[in-house]
């Protein structure tokens, strides 16, 4: 694969799936606080990323919701509990933004649609270019690439098997986890 560079000119605004980037993705869901784990040095990233200047922002698809597999109420215990995690750690999530709908329900906030990632801009009135997006599944890097915005892969979570399915042709820069993608954001 030959990857191009796309190191920031400009601070950026970082956008971060939640499982299998931050914490420990699960086929069952994560579906209460005790099953939210953080991911060895996810959490050390963000606060690097933090002190550096860049905000940092969590966009993530949780159908959970829409499945019945845990209520609103518990997916905000889920990010609470990750919220302290990283704070705790030095870092800071200014927000979670989130797609409780299922798969099959066709809305645009659904990764890889681009709503999530348009309401981000929209806050935090930015061009599509100035987005950072890190995933670890091919749908994070196909809502960043429709949009516009640069598309980082990590191998943890699903990250590994996405990269052997990565389209030809495609900017994205490749990394072992958030801490190394962490580490060559703030170079």
């Amino acid at each position: 694969m030959n990857a191009v560079s796309i190191r920031p000119e400009r601070r950026s605004l970082i956008v971060l799936d939640r499982d299998g980037v931050i914490n420990r993705d699960s086929p069952d869901f994560v579906k209460n606080p005790e099953e939210w784990i953080a991911l060895p040095g996810s959490p050390e990233a963000i606060a690097q990323l933090t002190d550096a200047g860049f905000t940092v922002v969590v966009a993530t698809n949780q159908s959970g919701v829409a499945r019945g597999l845990f209520s609103p109420d518990m997916l905000t215990a889920i990010h609470n509990k990750m919220s302290a995690v990283i704070t705790r750690a030095g870092g800071h999530i200014d927000a979670i933004h989130v797609c409780p709908h299922g798969p099959d329900e066709g809305c645009d906030c659904r990764k890889p649609g681009t709503g999530l990632l348009r309401d981000i801009a929209v806050t935090y009135a930015c061009k599509p270019g100035e987005l950072i997006v890190i995933g670890d599944s091919l749908r994070d890097l196909q809502s960043a690439w429709a949009f516009g915005a640069e598309a980082v892969l990590v191998r943890t979570g699903n990250g590994a098997e996405t990269e052997h399915s990565l389209p030809t042709g495609r900017r994205v820069e490749v990394f072992d986890d958030l801490a190394a993608a962490a580490q060559w954001l703030v170079g």
